[in-house]
């Protein structure tokens, strides 16, 4: 069971809004609100006050549309595909221009149909990945007849090392992207993500667009500690004792050296508690670590509940992955990853339960 708190991601919302004024604050919402459901996670953002949505692919935009009223804008990161263009304007939904070949396809089919969404500029400040390079944009700026016929209404980069307040990186990209937005003047910006809100007030410009905190994510380490929105749990599905010696799970790789109860939990990787976290992560059963013995399976783990008194433990008890005792960070740290990814790769197996 995966518990979301739209309580907690309201109040996010809202402290990140304090945060950032006279800024506006969006919402990022892209692979189904970080896998915690969007259905649910959208119209609660609208009635914290967010107007303005972020998500990465049309399919996702279309979806979206479908849950909020006709005032909130939502905007496509990832750009449009060829032939996307005239279902996109259709729709009154803004794409994100990431290159000069869609800037150029969006005049063609988007702005000229006079409905009103425009469109965004995302101009490479030094990432590489999305956004039109500085020849590009160069280019496209000399253009003004064209820049005209894109019914511009916003333009962004995005930061690859907010999360390292320290790295130079982020004042060069600050840097180079006030170079290039200056090439469109009086067009609000936005530059910073949840990491870049936390840098300074200098990253803020028009717009931010928070995603991980908004769901209680360290983003980086100058964040303030947000409301935890997210909290997991497993089921146990079998107890058995076993003695010294005896191997537990693929490929032998945990033997007892005492005499162990092991404890099956129905959560494996394919739920998203990642196989590098074999024989490092751990479960919690109220105050108890118990931690993983053997290598995670598709389906289900392993833990070592030795432990646990035997009247304490049985089938069907819930064990907390994610929750009070473990965060989503200290997960991720046993995967050999972050926390996007822990959240992320929560499976489609995990009944979600949205509370207020």
């Amino acid at each position: 069971m995966v518990r979301i708190s739209l309580a907690a991601i309201r109040a996010n919302y809202r402290a990140i809004t304090d945060r950032i004024a006279p800024a506006r604050c969006g919402a990022v919402l892209k692979a189904d609100a970080y896998g915690l459901g969007i259905g649910r996670i959208a119209p609660a953002l609208y009635e914290a006050g967010c107007r303005e949505f972020f998500v990465a692919v049309l399919a996702e935009a279309l979806a979206l549309k479908l849950l909020l009223p006709g005032d909130a804008v939502i905007h496509v990161l990832n750009g449009l595909m060829p032939g996307q263009e005239a279902a996109c304007a259709a729709a009154g939904i803004r794409p994100v221009l990431n290159s000069l070949a869609q800037a150029r396809a969006w005049a063609g089919h988007g702005a000229v149909s006079g409905n009103g969404s425009g469109a965004v500029l995302q101009l490479d400040s030094g990432m590489s990945r999305m956004g039109l390079p500085p020849e590009e944009w160069q280019a496209l700026a000399a253009d003004r007849q064209l820049v005209e016929r894109l019914g511009l209404a916003l333009v962004m980069s995005h930061l690859a090392v907010a999360d390292e307040p320290e790295h130079p990186g982020n004042a060069l990209q600050l840097a180079a992207f006030k170079a290039a937005a200056a090439q469109f003047p009086a067009m609000p910006r936005s530059l910073a993500n949840s990491a870049g809100i936390f840098l300074s007030p200098a990253y803020h410009f028009e717009l931010c667009r928070p995603g991980a905190a908004l769901y209680g994510l360290v983003a980086s380490p100058r964040m303030p500690r947000l409301d935890p929105a997210v909290a997991v749990y497993g089921r146990i599905v079998q107890l058995r004792s076993i003695a010294p010696g005896t191997m537990v799970g693929y490929g032998w790789a945990f033997r007892a050296r005492r005499e162990t109860r092991v404890a099956t939990v129905s959560v494996g990787y394919a739920d998203g508690f990642l196989r590098f976290a074999s024989d490092r992560g751990a479960v919690w059963l109220g105050a108890h670590r118990l931690p993983v013995i053997g290598r995670v399976s598709m389906d289900c783990l392993t833990v070592d509940a030795t432990d646990v008194s035997a009247d304490r433990i049985g089938p069907g008890d819930y064990v907390e992955i994610i929750g009070p005792h473990q965060t989503v960070e200290g997960m991720a740290g046993d995967a050999g990853t972050i926390n996007y990814e822990i959240l992320t790769s929560l499976g489609s197996r995990y009944r979600r339960v949205h509370v207020d």
